[in-house]
């Protein structure tokens, strides 16, 4: 990932493999400054600075594109505090006949990594400071709205300068639905719906019947 990202890892990058990502996890995150890029773990939910505990308000693991201008939680971060988000997939959820939570797995259709976009923010007393982040979505595109009418934003790796603010200003223009053809998905276990589930085959397909 240091490669993919042209970043200098951190000594605190989550373990991996991890095929069942829960909010509060630490997650892989790269950050722009003025000496280049760092790739480290950041709490994926994030906390505002107002928040007196970390249980102090809903947990906000995602930032809705139409919204994160002006929300008070993210409009600082927007501005000021984009990151990539690493991942080589993830899940989504249906409802079958019968009310129960049907998982999919998504990924990347050329099985390259992801970079989600993300917003951070340090969150706590400076004795016990910690970053957090939440992932930018966007409506979904038509061939994923099947599953959801939400998705995360991803970007490709010719967009990432601009998201993470190496490149001036304009970062607002990447926020919209990927292509169509980017993603493909399939169809997973129940298994995953439990956090304490873990192991690949949580991400092997099963059939539809």
């Amino acid at each position: 990932m240091a490669q993919l990202f042209a970043a200098q890892p951190a000594n605190d990058t989550p373990q991996t493999p991890n095929y069942n990502v829960c909010p509060t996890n630490q997650v892989h995150v790269v950050r722009s400054d003025e000496g280049g890029r760092k790739l480290g773990a950041l709490r994926w939910g994030f906390l505002p600075h107002w928040y007196k505990a970390e249980n102090a308000g809903p947990l906000l693991i995602n930032a809705r594109a139409e919204t994160i201008a002006e929300k008070p939680a993210f409009r600082a971060a927007c501005r000021e505090r984009r990151c990539l988000i690493a991942a080589t997939g993830f899940y989504e959820w249906t409802k079958t006949e019968d009310g129960q939570r049907q998982p999919w797995y998504i990924q990347r259709r050329d099985g390259a990594p992801i970079a989600f976009a993300g917003v951070w923010q340090d969150w706590g007393p400076e004795e016990a400071r910690q970053g957090t982040c939440a992932i930018v979505t966007t409506a979904a595109n038509q061939s994923l709205s099947v599953i959801h009418h939400r998705m995360p934003l991803i970007l490709n790796p010719d967009d990432w300068p601009l998201w993470l603010g190496e490149a001036g200003k304009g970062a607002a223009r990447l926020m919209k639905p990927g292509p169509e053809d980017m993603l493909e998905f399939h169809r997973v276990g129940r298994a995953v719906n439990s956090n304490r589930a873990s192991g690949p085959e949580l991400i092997e397909a099963v059939s539809q019947g």
